[in-house]
């Protein structure tokens, strides 16, 4: 194997994946890629993936480097974080097998995962998951102990002027199959004219549908300038100590946001904003609800979660996969089934009425006459 290809370089592979183009080379320091981070950098149609960590720790199942492998885009695996140091944005490169050379010259080596190698990883992941899961349900556990206040009502909720009274809420976290089940709903936001809620990046995926987010809830890292730009109402998540890492990055735009104080997720307390202002329903796209979702992102527990799922389950629905539940392919025997089954109670009444029964005698009579009977 031997690419050629220029670079773009970072660290995180949600940045990288918002510039890095068509025929270029990612260098990225990504352990356990994810599902989501494989996928934005497959559409990107890049040559080839340069990770300065492990794409498959060992600690679960991640399903990043076998859809990046499915994708035909070879993976240079460990090649230690130095490779920052030894290459800049838009350098040029070649790949020869697991070798990275610049100018001519060999500055780096790591590990090629090929299918066999990504295959007998993943297989050693499936039997560490059962330690995995007792260590999840336990932090799960300890921190749902701590953060009950998600239950008891203890948090104070951010004054928004949208009024959700007697309103639908549609939640959108950019999560997994986030853009197949927007589209499969899409009738139900046409009718129902949802409040808009995107979950930092999920504010983009509103835009790229042809819409606009009446609000983003978020930490502020993953969404673009225009989508904060273009929404009715903006509320930084805070850590419940009031730090708020994404509030100087609304304010450099020059734009008011409500801040949330609360532990856990954005998306949780999207939903509990939902809920506390009086949403008749709340509907959720893309969001992160399994243990896997949640080691994806790093987190060790999904106490947050589970806690305000407890609390709004009644008027929660979660769209996440509906897509698969249509999948099949469309087949014009089901029309004419339909159209049958609806033409047999009609013509039986029709049969029965009066007026239909005069006019079955007249068009019988009619047609007698007609062949001389």
């Amino acid at each position: 194997m031997q690419i050629t290809g220029t670079v773009k370089i970072d660290k995180k592979t949600k940045n990288l994946a918002k510039r890095i183009g068509p025929g270029e080379i990612a260098v990225i320091d990504h352990v356990d890629i994810d599902e989501i981070g494989a996928e934005s950098l497959i559409e990107k149609k890049i040559l080839a993936v340069i990770n300065a960590n492990k794409s498959i720790s060992g600690r679960y199942p991640n399903l990043g480097p076998s859809i990046i492998d499915k994708a035909g885009i070879p993976i240079i695996d460990e090649v230690g974080e130095d490779i920052f140091d030894l290459l800049k944005e838009n350098d040029r490169i070649t790949i020869i097998d697991n070798e990275i050379y610049k100018d001519g010259k060999l500055i780096k080596k790591g590990k090629l995962l090929t299918h066999d190698v990504i295959n007998y990883k993943m297989e050693e992941c499936k039997e560490n998951l059962e330690v995995e899961l007792d260590k999840f349900i336990e932090n799960t556990l300890e921190y749902a102990k701590k953060e009950k206040s998600f239950i008891l009502g203890n948090i104070e909720i951010p004054d928004v002027k949208t009024k959700f009274k007697d309103r639908q809420a549609l939640v959108v976290v950019r999560g997994k199959d986030y853009k197949e089940d927007l589209y499969t709903i899409r009738q139900y936001i046409t009718d129902v004219k949802p409040i808009l809620i995107g979950v930092d990046g999920g504010a983009d995926a509103i835009l790229e549908f042809g819409l606009t987010p009446d609000i983003i809830v978020g930490d502020m890292d993953s969404v673009s300038d225009k989508a904060l730009k273009q929404a009715k109402e903006i509320v930084v998540h805070a850590y419940p100590n009031g730090k708020s890492p994404g509030l100087e990055r609304v304010k450099s735009l020059g734009l008011d946001a409500h801040i949330f104080k609360a532990p856990g997720t954005s998306e949780d307390i999207a939903m509990l904003l939902a809920y506390e202002k009086g949403a008749d329903l709340i509907v959720a796209v893309g969001t992160h609800s399994s243990m896997i979702d949640f080691l994806e992102k790093g987190r060790k527990g999904m106490s947050s979660t589970f806690l305000v799922r407890l609390k709004i389950g009644s008027k929660l629905i979660d769209a996440k996969g509906v897509n698969k539940l249509y999948r099949e392919n469309f087949r014009l025997s089901y029309v004419f089934s339909i159209i049958f089954a609806a033409m047999v109670p009609l013509s039986v009444i029709a049969y029965f009425s009066p007026p239909m029964q005069q006019l079955l005698k007249l068009l019988q009579l009619r047609i007698r006459l007609l062949i001389g009977f």
